[in-house]
């Protein structure tokens, strides 16, 4: 359950070209984490992309046009892959942009990073739950995965690989976010990722913050990003570009000056609109955690799927929103989790529970 979140979103029209395509090349992984969204299991699924289908995928990617988006390798594991490195050289030779979101297990050597950065792999995405082992080892379910991943933590910075550090955001892990924060402050890491908990595959055994100790994390999570030393965001908490926007206002700061200070880079993305992801047996849906697939790579074009499927188009336009979301004065900027939206309801375009802010209907 990685991921590793857009960066320029700059002169792109999210419409027409999502900034990542999240790849989940297999469903295979060692570890069991009590929130994974792809129920993981051992072995890959039968159905699972073959080689031949995997090239034909990533061929459809530069379909887009430039700036291509960037390709997020997922899973399960993908060092399960055994084509993996063959694939990274294909989207590379593609021009795509490439990361990579392995499991810590014992695969995740520092060869193996060595072997991916010669490659041509640009970013890591490593998951740390806890700042200790007993709280990490806890949430992912085999003993020895907080030791691998601060391992692997160091040797990226060895090798000068940028890292996004993925963190959990639920009541079992809420308590302990600051020390994470203390434990990462020394990395030179690029982005520390809050993912606030949808409760989809194994992730119904956690429990998600409420609304409004979500609020309070958020505000606490603008405070310490305006003083670290590496971005510090959200991940399904879109709400928090409106906690953001309240404070600069706030503090009496002009329009420009909120531009100028690069708050907005990622207003405007959400699940489906900036975002694709693309299942191990080929579905094509909005987002991981927006589960709904709308096609398939074997037979659909990515391409079209992105850009005219029902699905994407309502996703894409706000305006199609229901209910608070829908007559949301943040509804363009923030949109709500889709993902949540559909967890709590069913309707991919209804109301994000979390966001406690009351619309001003127009």
């Amino acid at each position: 359950m990685s991921a590793i979140a857009h960066s320029h979103a700059a002169a792109r029209d999210f419409s027409q070209s999502p900034m990542n395509i999240y790849w989940e090349m297999t469903q295979a992984c060692a570890l069991a984490c009590r929130h994974c969204r792809a129920e993981a299991i051992s072995m890959p699924h039968p159905s699972e992309l073959n080689h031949q289908q995997s090239l034909d995928f990533l061929r459809q990617i530069p379909g887009f046009g430039r700036p291509y988006p960037q390709l997020i390798l997922t899973g399960g594991d993908p060092l399960a892959r055994e084509d993996l490195y063959l694939l990274i050289d294909e989207a590379r030779r593609l021009g795509i942009g490439t990361s990579i979101t392995p499991a810590a297990t014992p695969a995740l050597t520092r060869e193996v990073l060595v072997r991916l950065k010669e490659h041509g792999v640009e970013g890591l995405g490593l998951s740390l739950d806890g700042a200790t082992a007993e709280h990490h080892d806890s949430i992912r379910g085999v003993p020895g995965t907080f030791d691998r991943t601060m391992k692997a933590l160091a040797w990226a910075q060895e090798l000068e690989m940028p890292v996004q550090v993925n963190t959990l955001a639920a009541a079992e892990t809420a308590a302990g976010l600051p020390a994470v924060y203390e434990l990462l402050k020394p990395f030179h890491i690029a982005r520390w990722s809050l993912f606030f908990l949808i409760a989809v595959g194994r992730g119904k055994v956690l429990q998600p913050l409420t609304p409004e100790e979500g609020e309070t994390l958020m505000k606490w999570i603008d405070s310490i990003g305006r003083q670290s030393d590496f971005t510090v965001a959200t991940t399904e908490a879109p709400s928090f570009r409106r906690v953001v926007l309240e404070r600069m206002r706030s503090e009496g700061m002009t329009g420009e000056q909120i531009r100028q200070s690069g708050a907005t880079r990622s207003y405007g993305i959400r699940d489906g609109h900036g975002i694709m992801f693309i299942s191990n047996t080929g579905d094509i849906c909005p987002a991981g955690f927006l589960p709904l697939p709308v096609g398939s790579v074997l037979n659909d074009n990515l391409v079209d799927i992105y850009r005219d499927a029902p699905l994407f188009r309502q996703l894409h336009d706000p305006t199609h929103f229901e209910d608070r979301c829908g007559v949301c004065d943040y509804r363009t900027l923030c949109g709500g989790s889709r993902a949540r939206a559909f967890a709590a309801t069913g309707n991919p375009l209804g109301s994000d529970p979390f966001c406690m802010y009351e619309p001003h209907a127009h």
